[in-house]
């Protein structure tokens, strides 16, 4: 416990709430397949940690976030929470499509009382609008990513997307479907072969597909 508040530099009560959303995924679980069930053992590591990791890429002033397909809540839910105590200016926005997902969203704002904005809706189908910070892990290729992200990017816009140890492979197919972006990646602390891809100026070629 202490480590993690001093890594993260986060008070005992936002530690407190994260554990309760711990509890309430391992309860949820049983009734909706919410994570993979061979995760569920390490769960703390395998999502809380590894959505932890991200909040140290988020600039220092930015007042939105989307979470594109928020499933869990991860990572989305978990900045949320530490937001909350770090950055209380920021606005976090969970983006889930599936009704069950949202509901077990909703129980886990209100049980640890965190302002969060939950959006029950497909993504394709949100208004545009710019915000400053992009997150999403586990939804889909990166090239897809970009394709749901673009609407919502102005030119100061950073997208932090956690991959595997194929993000090579696909930043490349994105560069070949026309996607043009300054990329820094950076190791996952959770995963040897894991990588975070933090993206800026992205754009697109028109009429490469």
């Amino acid at each position: 416990m202490k480590n993690f508040m001093d890594k993260y530099g986060v008070s005992r009560e936002t530690f407190d709430k994260l554990k309760l959303y711990q509890s309430l995924l391992l309860e949820w679980q049983q009734k909706f397949n919410l994570v993979s069930k061979n995760t569920l053992e390490q769960s703390w590591e395998r999502h809380f940690l590894d959505s932890a990791q991200l909040f140290r890429f988020i600039p220092e002033g930015a007042k939105s976030l989307y979470d594109f397909g928020s499933g869990a809540g991860f990572p989305g839910m978990v900045l949320a929470i530490m937001a909350q105590e770090k950055t209380p200016y920021l606005k976090v926005s969970l983006v889930e499509s599936t009704n069950k997902k949202t509901l077990y969203l909703k129980e886990v704002a209100q049980q640890t009382r965190t302002d969060v904005k939950i959006i029950n809706q497909r993504i394709e189908s949100l208004p545009p609008e710019k915000v400053d910070v992009i997150t999403s892990r586990a939804l889909s290729s990166l090239k897809e990513l970009l394709e749901y992200a673009l609407p919502f990017c102005s030119s100061k816009t950073v997208c932090i997307f956690p991959k595997g140890k194929k993000y090579n492979e696909e930043l490349e197919q994105a560069k070949a479907a026309g996607w043009r972006f300054s990329c820094r990646i950076e190791p996952s602390e959770q995963s040897e072969e894991g990588k975070i891809l933090i993206l800026t100026a992205i754009s697109k070629i028109k009429g490469v597909k």
